[in-house]
This record gives structure tokens, sequence and C-alpha cells, in this order.
């Protein structure tokens, strides 16, 4: 249930309001500051709440039942788009509402030289985020599976010789004492609903990029979402990254379409993988200038100094010089659709 504030209500009404939703017993409200007004979601057992005697209340201005499963993540709760910061110390990284994030970085962490030399040249080209695999969810039980500790302490120098954010991914709850320092926690497709580790992830004050499973739906990654948030973090970044189908022309098909749905739907930060999404270095650029202009808030891209000796999807990496010319074109087709790059 959504609870609409009239303007001009001052904060101890509001919490007067709040106090008697709460009293009815098994109701948690969540409050969203707009521009004009304030918003209240109420989660939890709602069906005792009389709507019609709410909406009498001298401070309220609308009261909607909210009909999908998915509360905190709903646009309904939170009409205006969420932005998070990240500090880093050349200042603060923003993802969410004007700004398009550049996520950029090896597939994997190989070597000290690799990875910092990367992270330089990424971001040289105006990258704000850099990303890079320490653990590494593999297929094949053959296939290297990243350096694990030894990859995320690397990844972690290259952060203080660049002072860019990382990104990497999380595989197990056991893991997770190791990544006090990283900056943005990833979730891969095959843990989108390993549903212990997003409890988990719940009790953890970091923002945390969910991607979509290779073969689920839109809102079942809204409610993926919804596991982490029900736990107390509501930093989620949504991430569309391909999903399965009959076609072989592409590693997977990317679904853009999701992208205006999600925005619609959703407050939280939409970004897109173009690379985990089509397997090929050359369909990269044209799909991340696809997706800014479908209006998601950021995209995610491997980049490799050496792709032809990439220990992991060398296929799909762009060069540091291909990437510096695509975030060129991404600056001019950020004007156009009024974001910030």
């Amino acid at each position: 249930m959504v609870v609409v504030v009239k303007s001009g209500a001052n904060q101890d009404e509001i919490q007067s309001l709040i106090k008697h939703l709460t009293s009815m017993g098994g109701i948690s409200v969540h409050i969203t500051e707009g521009v004009e007004t304030s918003i209240l979601g109420l989660v939890g057992d709602t069906t005792r709440i009389n709507e019609e005697s709410l909406k009498a209340n001298p401070l309220v201005s609308n009261v909607m039942r909210v009909q999908e499963p998915y509360k905190m993540a709903n646009r309904k709760f939170h009409p205006e788009d969420s932005v998070y910061e990240i500090k880093t110390g050349d200042g603060t990284a923003k993802i969410g509402g004007t700004n398009f994030s550049v996520m950029a970085g090896p597939c994997s962490v190989e070597t000290r030289d690799q990875i910092t030399g990367i992270a330089r040249a990424v971001k040289a080209s105006g990258a704000s985020f850099l990303r890079g695999g320490a653990f590494k969810p593999r297929t094949s039980p053959y296939a290297f599976q990243g350096l694990g500790k030894e990859g995320l302490d690397l990844l972690l120098e290259a952060k203080r010789a660049t002072n860019l954010p990382i990104v990497t991914e999380l595989m197990a709850i056991t893991q997770l004492e190791l990544f006090d320092n990283v900056d943005v926690i990833q979730i891969g497709a095959r843990n989108m609903q390993n549903f212990d580790l997003l409890k988990e992830l719940g009790h953890v004050n970091k923002p945390i990029l969910l991607k979509r499973g290779l073969a689920n739906t839109a809102k079942e990654l809204l409610m993926a979402a919804e596991y982490i948030m029900a736990g107390g973090n509501e930093q989620i970044i949504l991430c569309e990254r391909g999903i399965r189908s009959y076609d072989t022309f592409s590693r997977n098909v990317l679904d853009l379409g999701v992208v205006p749905y999600l925005k619609r739907h959703t407050h939280l930060p939409v970004i897109v993988d173009p690379s985990h999404a089509t397997g090929y270095a050359w369909m990269v650029p044209p799909m991340a200038k696809a997706a800014l202009a479908a209006g998601a808030d950021g995209i995610i891209v491997e980049v490799h100094n050496d792709p032809l000796n990439a220990w992991c999807d060398g296929e799909q990496s762009i060069t540091p010089a291909q990437f510096d010319t695509l975030m060129k074109q991404l600056r001019q087709y950020a004007q156009i659709e009024g974001k910030q790059l």
C-alpha cells in the first residue's frame, strides 16, 4: 500500500501518522521524500487497514494498493529515480538519475600490470568504475576460474592506483568477508535466484549490481531485487546481460526492450552489459549506444589490452583504443539524451 502525504505536512505530523500505522502490527513503513510531498510505502499485512478511513485523514492526499508482488522496488513506492553515490579518491561517482555510468575493465584479473594498465586506460577515457573478475563462475569445470583472493588484492591495488571504485562478482556467502573494500558487489546471472545469498546481501551497506538470469523474466529480476531490499539494503542496480533464445548468431539475445519496461516500473537504476549479451567485440559499440538510447543508466563493458591472449572471454573484449573511441561517441549521444557521462 502507498500513502501519499499532503504537501505542507511537517515531520512531527508525518511521524505521528507512521506511529498510528505501525501500531496495527505486522506493518513496516518506508518513507520517500519527494520535492513537494512525502510518500509512505507500507509493507506487510495491510488488509487490516481501512482504506476509506485512511483517506479521510487530513494529512493524506491519496491511498493506493500495490498489486505487483514487488513492493520496495516498485516505482509507486518511490516515484523518483534512485541515485547512488560512491566516494572515490577524486570525488564521487554516481549511478542513476541523469547520470550515465560506464563500468569498464577485463573479464578476469590476470596480472598486476594487466589490471593496473587497463584501469589507467579506461579512467583516462572517462570510465567511472573499474570492473574485473577475481572469482569466475564458468560453465566448464576445467576453464579458468579466476585468481580468487589474489585477483581481488590486485583489483584493490588498481583501485588505489587510479582512485576508480571497483565492481567485482561475489559467488558465495563465504566470500563476503573479503569484499569489505569492494565498492559495488556484482551478483551474476547464475546467482540471481540464490535466495540465501540475496538475503545475506540485504544486510550489506553498499550497492549491489544484480544481473538478470539467463532465462528469467523481468518480474523475476525485480523479485530478486526485492529479496535484498526486504533485508534492509535498498541500493540495487539492475543489469540486463542477455537471455537465452533459439538463435545462435550471438552469445545471448540482448533484450533492450526490458530497459524502458524496468524504468517504467521501478525506481532502481538499470544498466546494460553488451559484452556478455552479444559475445563479440564488434557488436559492443552499437549495442552500448543503443542501451543509452533505450534509457539505460549505464553500461558495463569488458576491456582488455590483449584480447587475443585473454585468459577469459577475449572474443567479446574491446581494446583500450576501441573503448576510447566508444566513450567519445557516447558523450555525443549522452548530450542528446540529457545524460551526464
